[in-house]
């Protein structure tokens, strides 16, 4: 069976993938192909994509499965959340969602935009729950026979958070918080009062959150003391939202002014992100604590953008609340396109495959011909090495700063070896030389550490099992004036766990930086600018490397300098 998951909501992050016979063969967002961060559009590039990566056509797929319900539901429900009040008619974020599923209604869902694109196909077009689709995304790549899967974020077409029981290959929905009642809005709602874009720039919330202090009291927007047991949380929705002409009044009216974009971040900003991002630990921990005790399982599989909260998630493990947890590499929207293309497998006897997903380097790749013909293409100087590890090695040992082009294209988020920007960890100025002179982006923003899997706990005190760069831990107090430039202000670090088997070249990269400088972590942050999305080709890489303030790109075999 050949399945193809897509993700399509004309909101953000469009996606697709290919699933045949259980196996994920590949995945990408519509982002990379196009360049349009957050790409909401149509994913024609991604589907593309799919089948020349899988060497078929359209019309060899059996399902074409959207991550969606059919969006005439979701438009309902918004209809009856404004007639009931939940959602004020003249709140403008509330409006342009209900005209998004009013649109996707008119286009089938996507379907008729895909026959449109790719023709008639005999494949059956099958419309998947939002949160099963995540859900799904979660549990069927985890390798857990028993686990207990949340899924939070914004909202689904009606949900906000949900619970799930995977066992066996099957999956038992426990219970739903319906949207507005939602984490995933609070927070983006905060990222927007903080002069930030919601739904892109929650990563910027909770990297300045550190720098806060204790003290601001958001229970008027979001009660996590709720006193029942079965609510691990409420928010406040109408003293959230931005209604006619005055935004965020009643947050206003509680915390002074929003901030505009790009104005300076004061002591305030801090303290509100701090209690933002406190708030947001307190209710997924709630919710975690009633879902394990609602499955009786300590194992744990974690999705939907809320996910994405790193934080909470190094929290959660420490908590002692569970024993395991899978958090899949692109919780966010992209990733319930994984969900959706397992989902035919929920048919007949009920079970999905179950396959422990070790890396996500699910993407696109190029062998050196193909790099060596762009090379030469824009007659750049270039030097062909025999092994990328170990110039590469020297070169970080010296305090350059590198592009990393190898192997396939990460799916989600995180860069993790492939599309990376690489550089000395021990340097204590580091951190600002990438922010300002290669990445373009705001001071505070923290980068993350790559370790051999075998040599993270002489660094951290948990989360040494962390592929995907989706987890925080401590590092360890002896530790932190080693690796400086990976050290948050709050002594954290959101750590990627390599492995010899998975990524070779990468981990031989680490070990080679470690011979030369007695520590084996190496700084990794995402092969991207400021506001566009991760390089997908050789010629993405070169245009970003002459870009930016980087000294060597390191491409497939081939080392080119300025």
């Amino acid at each position: 069976m050949l399945t193809l998951g897509i993700n399509y909501s004309q909101m953000h992050d469009s996606s697709a993938c290919i699933v045949r016979d259980g196996e994920l063969l590949f995945a990408v967002a519509e982002e990379r192909i196009s360049r349009v961060k957050h790409d909401a559009g149509f994913p024609k590039l991604a589907i593309q994509a799919c089948l020349d990566f899988a060497r078929v056509g359209a019309r060899e797929l059996d399902e074409v499965c959207f991550g969606w319900q059919h969006p005439g539901a979701s438009y309902r429900h918004d209809l009856r959340s404004f007639a009931s009040g939940k959602m004020p008619l003249d709140y403008n974020g509330g409006l342009s969602s209900t005209l998004h599923f009013l649109s996707m209604w008119h286009q089938r869902g996507g379907a008729k935009r895909f026959t449109q694109q790719f023709g008639t196909v005999k494949a059956r077009f099958r419309y998947v729950d939002h949160h099963l689709a995540h859900a799904l995304s979660a549990f069927a790549y985890s390798g857990f026979d028993d686990a207990a899967v949340v899924v939070m974020d914004g909202r689904g077409a009606w949900e906000a958070t949900s619970i799930w029981h995977g066992r066996n290959g099957r999956l038992e929905h426990v219970l739903t918080i319906p949207f507005p009642d939602s984490v995933g809005f609070f927070y983006s709602e905060f990222t927007e009062f903080l002069g930030f874009h919601r739904n892109s720039d929650e990563w910027k919330v909770m990297g300045l959150a550190p720098y806060g202090e204790p003290g601001v009291d958001l229970r008027a927007f979001m009660d996590v003391e709720t006193g029942d047991e079965a609510r691990p949380y409420r928010v406040h929705t109408s003293r959230l939202i931005s209604r006619g002409a005055v935004p965020f009044a009643e947050m206003a009216k509680r915390l002074g002014a929003p901030r505009a974009a790009e104005s300076d971040i004061d002591q305030r900003h801090k303290n509100i992100a701090y209690a933002v991002q406190e708030a947001c630990e307190v209710a997924m921990m709630n919710v975690v604590r009633l879902a394990v005790a609602k499955t009786g399982s300590r194992n744990l599989c974690l999705a939907g953008g809320v996910a994405l909260n790193s934080k909470a998630n190094g929290k959660i493990v420490a908590s002692g609340l569970i024993d395991k947890i899978f958090v899949q590499p692109a919780a966010s929207d992209d990733g319930v396109a994984l969900g959706a293309a397992m989902a035919p497998y929920l048919d007949g006897d009920g079970k999905v495959p179950n396959h422990a997903m070790r890396h996500a380097y699910l993407g696109t790749s190029f062998d050196d011909g193909a790099i060596e013909s762009v090379l030469r293409t824009y007659k750049l100087h270039y030097t062909r090495v025999a092994d990328s590890a170990e110039p590469a090695a020297e070169l970080l040992a010296q305090g350059k700063i590198l592009g990393w082009f190898q192997g396939r294209m990460e799916f989600g988020p995180r860069a993790l070896g492939a599309r990376s920007i690489l550089a000395d960890p021990r340097d204590p100025e580091m951190n600002a030389k990438v922010n300002n002179a290669v990445k373009f982006r705001e001071w505070w923003r923290p980068f993350a550490p790559s370790f051999k899997k075998e040599s993270a706990g002489e660094y951290l005190e948990s989360a040494t099992d962390s592929p995907f760069m989706i987890l925080t831990a401590q590092v360890r107090p002896e530790k932190r004036a080693v690796i400086p430039s990976v050290t948050h202000v709050d002594g954290s670090a959101r750590p990627q766990t390599v492995e010899k088997e998975i990524n070779p070249l990468y981990w031989r990269l680490i070990d080679e930086f470690g011979r030369r400088t007695g520590v084996p972590v190496i700084m990794n942050t995402s092969f991207n600018l400021r506001g566009e999305a991760i390089v997908n080709t050789p010629t993405d890489a070169i245009r970003t490397f002459f870009s930016s303030g980087m000294d060597y790109l390191i491409i497939g075999n081939f080392l080119v300098e300025k």
